[in-house]
């Protein structure tokens, strides 16, 4: 079997699988203007359906941009006739003149796909059943999916219009406006499986590399929120500018040491503060219901500390969540359990550069808000799609990432040691100082 046809089965089968997945394991927490992936269901299955990928890669990797296989048409079609099916194949050829550009330039592809071109083929190959068979009702769009991925992940890239975009790679305004959203759609709809809290097998193992990292135990992540700018422009008013209306959406991310999108919610309004928008998440709800990290707990100086998240001081201090001591000490072990925290709030802070370098989110985005948040989506899972392959095309590895750091200021709320609550998480954290002192 030719490997293109190969990549094709098993991409329809792996298409299948991922449908039949989230019938039986259905998300209930994504409406029209958010997106809250959190379903520990998800996670449990994410390493089988990885062994299905694992396949469709051997695949897809067996062969290269099918550019080199376009027709040459032998004679001119006469004006007014039907176009000849080499003619279809010339125009396609002509299509992807775009990508054939790129393909042999490692470099040019990275900047202009933010991915290499082996991840763009793996890609391509396992979205062409869902990218080929969605068309709008009575316009059918005569693409390949090469090309309607790669015109979307241009858009997803670059951040360019889609007048711009249009005519680089010669198709109308209104189907590079589609396949970036058709792309969004299936990466949001069918694979959001690629952001996935850890099953309690890998969390700890999650665990284990950010205690050798900080000497933090039990710890499961860092948590952070950033904002991104929304612009609408409303064009039906006769007027001299068009009326521009500012919004912003605030994300709230988990990740891993290694950068690793856990869990991911988008679509709230810019102007809520971090603790705000925690407190009305499933991530939150899951943990303080116990249906989260919800593991033994370890013991250090007498303390039983339970499964916990990492935050800055934006964030409240609780049994699960640990952030910063106010006016610490220097030289204290305060101090030293704050550097801990700040340790890993940069790998939080590395994530949201990463995202903020796809060219359609370093800037306002001119999009309605639903469609806004669905490129946050898109964009977060292709990051860690990046990371599960080892494709560091849209990371960011160093630079000073304080630029990135939208976190509230440090909350100073009294404790009160008649709340049982409360008491334990100060215990937890004074704790934790205690076993970072020793670490250090």
């Amino acid at each position: 079997m030719e490997s293109k046809k190969l990549a094709a089965l098993l991409s329809s089968l792996v298409s299948e699988l991922l449908v039949l997945v989230l019938l039986l394991f259905p998300s209930d927490s994504c409406n029209s203007n958010s997106w809250d992936f959190n379903s520990n269901s998800h996670g449990i299955l994410f390493r089988i359906i990885r062994h299905y990928l694992s396949c469709q890669e051997l695949a897809t990797s067996l062969s290269l941009f099918p550019i080199s296989k376009k027709r040459k048409r032998t004679q001119l079609r006469e004006a007014g006739s039907e176009p000849t099916h080499e003619d279809r194949d010339l125009e396609r050829g002509s299509r992807l003149g775009e990508l054939n550009r790129v393909a042999h330039n490692p470099d040019s592809f990275k900047a202009t796909f933010r991915m290499r071109s082996s991840t763009f083929e793996w890609l391509s190959g396992l979205l062409e059943p869902l990218l080929e068979c969605r068309d709008p009702i009575g316009t059918p769009i005569n693409l390949s999916s090469e090309l309607r991925l790669g015109i979307g992940l241009f858009r997803l890239a670059t951040g360019s219009s889609y007048i711009e975009i249009a005519e680089r790679f010669g198709v109308t305004e209104s189907v590079t406006r589609f396949c970036a959203k058709q792309l969004c759609r299936v990466l949001c709809t069918n694979f959001r499986f690629w952001i996935a809290f850890p099953a309690p097998t890998e969390l700890e193992l999650v665990s284990k590399d950010i205690e050798g990292l900080t000497g933090l135990p039990n710890c499961c992540g860092v948590i952070d929120c950033t904002r991104f700018n929304v612009v609408k422009r409303n064009d039906c008013k006769l007027t001299s500018d068009d009326e521009v209306q500012d919004d912003s959406i605030a994300v709230q991310i988990v990740v891993d040491s290694s950068s690793r999108i856990l869990s991911i919610v988008a679509g709230f309004r810019g102007d809520k503060n971090d603790s705000r928008i925690l407190k009305s998440t499933t991530l939150c709800h899951d943990i303080e219901g116990r249906r989260l990290l919800n593991a033994t707990p370890v013991i250090v100086n007498g303390v039983a500390i339970d499964q916990y998240l990492i935050g800055d001081g934006g964030y409240p201090l609780l049994p699960w969540l640990m952030i910063p001591f106010v006016d610490a000490v220097p030289g204290s072990c305060e101090e030293k359990f704050n550097a801990a925290n700040n340790l890993m709030h940069v790998f939080a802070l590395r994530t949201i550069a990463s995202l903020k370098n796809w060219g359609v989110l370093n800037k306002p985005i001119e999009e309605e808000f639903k469609t806004a948040v669905a490129f946050i989506g898109a964009c977060s899972i292709l990051h860690n799609v990046l990371l599960m392959r080892e494709d560091d095309s849209a990371l960011i590895d160093a630079g000073d990432y304080s630029l990135y750091d939208q976190g509230s200021q440090f909350h100073k709320d009294a404790m009160t040691e008649e709340n049982l609550t409360e008491r334990k998480a100060s215990d937890t954290r004074r704790a934790l100082a205690t076993r970072v002192t020793e670490f250090s």
